[in-house]
């Protein structure tokens, strides 16, 4: 039974929402915290925080990353690559080279924000994370999902 090449994109478009939204309030922090006149107190808080946040948002607009991973059984191989604004970065991983395939997390669930993920242990120590959060793949917060993706992974691993 030969295997079908498994692709799968990262979804950069709510990287980018987050990022213009994190700078929208930022900017409006700071512009209600100038137009206050009085640069004390909690205005000069409302203004660093709206600074913060127009860096922080600033930051993850350019740091903002279209991911694609193709896992192709032929070639025995995991394709990743990042593009963002400077250019792309291409990451393959041999099947051999890979030890265990772990399903990692990140967040909490008492503030119902959990982004599941794949870390791929490789036999020279390294762990990379595959599905990363913050890439927003489809399906990354459902933690059935993606022990799916461990198992259908596992299976092109280890047939």
């Amino acid at each position: 039974m030969e295997m079908e090449t498994w692709t799968s994109q990262s979804a950069p478009g709510k990287q980018v929402l987050l990022s213009v939204v994190c700078l929208a309030l930022g900017l409006a922090l700071m512009i209600a915290a100038h137009r206050s006149g009085v640069m004390a107190g909690n205005a000069r808080a409302g203004f660093m925080l709206g600074a913060l946040l127009v860096a922080i948002g600033g930051w993850m607009l350019l740091a903002s990353t279209r991911q694609n991973i193709v896992i192709d059984p032929t070639a025995r191989c995991i394709s990743v690559e990042d593009e963002n604004c400077l250019g792309k970065k291409l990451r393959e991983i041999r099947f051999d080279e890979v030890a265990e395939v772990q399903l990692g997390y990140l967040g909490k669930r008492s503030n119902f924000v959990t982004y599941y993920y794949l870390t791929l242990k490789l036999h020279n120590g390294e762990d990379y994370p595959l599905f990363s959060p913050g890439r927003f793949y489809p399906g990354s917060s459902d933690r059935a999902t993606v022990a799916g993706w461990r198992r259908r992974l596992e299976g092109y691993l280890w047939p």
